[in-house]
């Protein structure tokens, strides 16, 4: 590939539709932490797990039904507990289910790569799925699937209680906002929900999965992350 001299918006343009390729650099500036005081942070922490764990039991103590009786874990989430962005996806694949950990293997590298592409750490940032269990042969999830399992991500994200949800793929859509149509219709909007009178902006963009499969969609992709950086900036969050 030739190499021309361009500015830096669009190097960032160009890396992250060409994220597969190993020359892919990123800036490699100092992430922020939050302010807490120690005992805050240790109590809140301590709280949220409990939590966590009690919703992980109910979860798993759900009866009749498919993707529970074909999966080998549930998968719960990954990451700060207490971070101000939360990242939904769909589902979990072979790999996550073997591990019981989301988005891993080439999914999840490509979903590092674009989160640092907009200067965040994956591990600084909340993780999880619409569907706690694998769909049998990695199928999307039906309706009724999803909006079963809605009530348990929407306690999920309570209890998370970020400043911004980022959702990734067409079910973790459906699973929040009830919207079924073309992903692609939606992609890329600042929208909102509320949960339990409490009001959370989320933006709705392309699951990693979906970006392998079809790459000339990264692009897309990146006006939405360049969003999700500007919305970071506008409500002064530290990540």
């Amino acid at each position: 590939m030739t190499k021309k001299v361009i500015n830096q918006k669009g190097k960032f343009d160009e890396e992250l539709i060409n994220t597969i390729e190993p020359n892919f650099v990123f800036k490699n500036k100092p992430i922020n932490r939050f302010n807490f005081t120690e005992s805050d942070e240790e109590e809140s922490q301590s709280d949220k797990a409990e939590l966590l764990n009690n919703l992980e039991k109910k979860i798993n103590s759900i009866e009749n039904c498919n993707l529970k009786d074909n999966s080998k874990n549930l998968v719960l989430g990954d990451g700060n507990i207490n971070s101000p962005i939360m990242l939904i996806g769909e589902a979990p694949g072979i790999e996550e289910d073997k591990d019981g950990i989301p988005f891993k293997g080439e999914i999840g590298e490509l979903l590092n790569k674009m989160l640092l592409a907009i200067e965040i750490k994956r591990k600084n940032i909340y993780c999880s799925y619409a569907i706690n269990f694998r769909p049998p042969e990695d199928r999307k999830p039906t309706s009724i699937e999803i909006k079963r399992y809605s009530v348990f991500l929407k306690e999920h994200i309570s209890i998370i209680n970020p400043k911004i949800i980022i959702l990734m793929g067409s079910s973790a859509m459906e699973a929040v906002t009830a919207i079924n149509t073309k992903i692609s219709s939606e992609r890329g909007k600042w929208k909102e929900v509320i949960l339990k009178n409490k009001t959370y902006p989320i933006m709705i963009t392309f699951n990693p999965s979906y970006l392998i499969r079809f790459p000339e969609n990264k692009k897309y992709s990146w006006e939405d992350l360049k969003r999700i950086r500007q919305k970071i900036q506008d409500l002064k969050i530290k990540i």
